[in-house]
């Protein structure tokens, strides 16, 4: 009698990440809609397979920082922080937010001076400047910040 042996798969079929739930629809805006948006007028809908989300909401409130995205590039996932599903958030500032997260995907990491990856290089700093309404989104981010914050 031959014994059966489990097949062990090396790689799981889809990343850890991409497995979870996502929930892209908010109470005021669509992430897909956005990302699909953004996708066909600034990077010619080369952005495939990625999921877009609002991410947990936290007990408490950061007091120092705001991160109001991010993106897991290895799972191809976008997550946006759900206190921008407000209707005091302008769209083109949310967009914005999705826009910068979404430049990650396509320009390249530097390695910094202490050996640290760099994210925000200075090709970072020019193509995002190309989003139509990026001086308005940076000043909006600089007078509403305090909302976020507690």
């Amino acid at each position: 009698m031959t014994k059966k042996r489990k097949r062990k798969l090396l790689h799981p079929k889809l990343p850890m990440q991409r497995q979870l739930p996502f929930r892209h629809e908010g109470q005021y805006f669509d992430l897909r809609a956005i990302f699909d948006k953004l996708n066909a007028k600034y990077f010619d809908n080369a952005l495939r397979k990625y999921s877009i989300t609002w991410g947990r909401k936290r007990r408490l409130p950061p007091r120092e920082y705001f991160v109001f995205g991010t993106i897991q590039e290895d799972d191809r996932v976008i997550r946006i922080h759900p206190s921008l599903d407000a209707d005091f958030v302008p769209q083109w500032f949310l967009e914005y937010v999705i826009y910068h997260e979404m430049l990650h995907s396509v320009v390249p990491d530097e390695p910094g001076a202490n050996g640290r990856r760099r994210v925000h290089t200075e090709e970072f700093y020019r193509e995002e400047r190309r989003f139509r309404f990026y001086r308005r989104a940076r000043q909006w981010e600089e007078e509403n910040l305090a909302r976020f914050l507690r």
